[in-house]
């Protein structure tokens, strides 16, 4: 990736037969997110950045926790506490496909908020926004390390 960029190429897990994209471009202080996927459930489902970049179990939970350098509750993207690596949701048509466009002051391509290393995961419902730590927002049905 060209400097000011970084990427990821998202993978099935939890049996899911998912695959995508995501995109992170600074804009000044600013980075916008592009996610892409197709082959997924139809619905909603939670984007989130956490806080390790390993795909490696079958469930993804060895990519750990939401990123969160800022030791935050969990919440909406626009609301004034959050973690970071809150993205909010993306919405899945009949044919499997989504995406999802967003744009953070939180994160970075380097120092203590860099996600260089670190993982994009879709998981299989929607946030909830509310519920600690993780929005209620169930198994991780897709990962890709973001490099």
């Amino acid at each position: 990736m060209p400097a000011g960029k970084a990427g990821a190429t998202i993978e099935g897990r939890s049996g899911s037969s998912l695959t995508g994209a995501a995109e992170f471009m600074m804009h000044g202080t600013q980075m916008m997110i592009t996610v892409s996927v197709k082959g997924a459930v139809p619905g909603t489902h939670a984007v989130h950045i956490h806080e390790k970049g390993d795909c490696s179990a079958p469930d993804a939970t060895s990519a750990g926790g939401h990123f969160n350098p800022g030791g935050h509750m969990h919440g909406a993207p626009d609301a004034k506490e959050h973690h970071a690596g809150d993205l909010g949701n993306m919405t899945v048509g009949a044919d499997g496909s989504g995406s999802l466009m967003i744009q953070s002051s939180e994160l970075s391509l380097e120092g203590s908020n860099s996600i260089l290393g670190r993982a994009i995961i879709i998981h299989e419902k929607s946030d909830d926004f509310v519920t600690q730590p993780t929005g209620n927002a169930g198994g991780r049905i897709g990962c890709g390390v973001i490099k």
